[in-house]
């Protein structure tokens, strides 16, 4: 009954359904991969980010190689800022408006220097390609409170002076001139003193696992149903060759007749039949 999918066609068919649903387990598991990337950073959040700040002696390993587990940990830090190393950095958007973040190099008690990203500032309305204006940080000695992240990679593209196109630690200190901890960076949290100015703070990074695991399950799901219509659509051929079988084992026709005659298209009346044949067409109606 199912000798036909041994045939080129229904060979053809069923490579072309294990490729689909091939596709769909790869881009399945891609998604399932991109969950398990959020779930990660979701728990990293959850652990770090609003525990009990570290001092800098104990996440000082961190400023040079950050482990990613280590990502928003905060970290109390004691020095001064170095307001003339002060820079921004360009094409920051903040909830869908175009910005400016404020790094700062922050010279630690102990000797050592890293950077601080103080906070988001708008585009400037005075000047095209700069804020408006950036508040300095507080001067003299100041504890700040800071969240580690990680440096980002150098953009092959330039910024005007005083500006820097991605927070790429290396580059922006080799700018500096002086030694700077490049492993990571941090965020701020909090600084004492205050100051009446400040640059917009970031929110808290989202904690929703997003539409992940929904997508991978749809992409399974499109495999498993490929298989199942071409399945169906087996089932639907055998079940026509049985019922052909079935009417020529009844009217005595061989079943490969039946389907030459399925095959065979009725034939076309003619539109201007002869006088002879429009005779012939009279005698058989009367009888004759």
């Amino acid at each position: 009954m199912y000798r036909f999918l041994f045939s080129s066609k229904w060979l053809g068919y069923l490579l072309l359904a294990a490729i689909f649903a091939t596709a769909c387990v790869f881009l399945g598991r891609w998604q399932m991969d991109r969950r398990a990337e959020t779930l990660a950073e979701i728990n990293r959040v959850t652990s770090n980010y609003s525990a009990t700040p570290l001092p800098f002696a104990a996440a000082e390993a961190q400023f040079s190689r950050l482990d990613a587990d280590k990502e928003w940990t905060q970290v109390e830090l004691k020095g001064r800022y170095d307001v003339g190393g002060q820079r921004v950095v360009r094409n920051r958007p903040l909830n869908g408006q175009p910005g400016y973040e404020v790094v700062v190099p922050f010279r630690l008690n102990t000797g050592q220097t890293v950077v601080v990203d103080r906070g988001w500032l708008p585009i400037g309305n005075n000047t095209p390609g700069r804020p408006d204006s950036v508040p300095e940080p507080p001067s003299g000695d100041v504890t700040v409170v800071v969240r580690l992240k990680p440096g980002e990679p150098e953009l092959q593209r330039g910024a005007p002076d005083g500006q820097l196109a991605s927070i790429d630690l290396p580059a922006y200190a080799a700018q500096l001139g002086y030694p700077v901890l490049t492993g990571a960076y941090g965020q701020l949290a909090s600084e004492t003193p205050a100051v009446s100015t400040m640059p917009s703070p970031f929110p808290k990074p989202s904690v929703e696992e997003g539409t992940h695991l929904s997508y991978s399950l749809q992409w399974f799901a499109f495999g498993v149903l490929m298989f199942i219509g071409f399945g169906y659509a087996a089932r639907q051929q055998a079940r026509n060759a049985e019922i052909d079988a079935q009417d020529a084992a009844e009217d005595g026709t061989p079943e490969y007749a039946m389907a030459a005659n399925r095959r065979r298209p009725a034939p076309r009346k003619r539109k201007n039949p002869t006088a002879e044949e429009e005779e012939d067409a009279i005698l058989d109606a009367q009888g004759y």
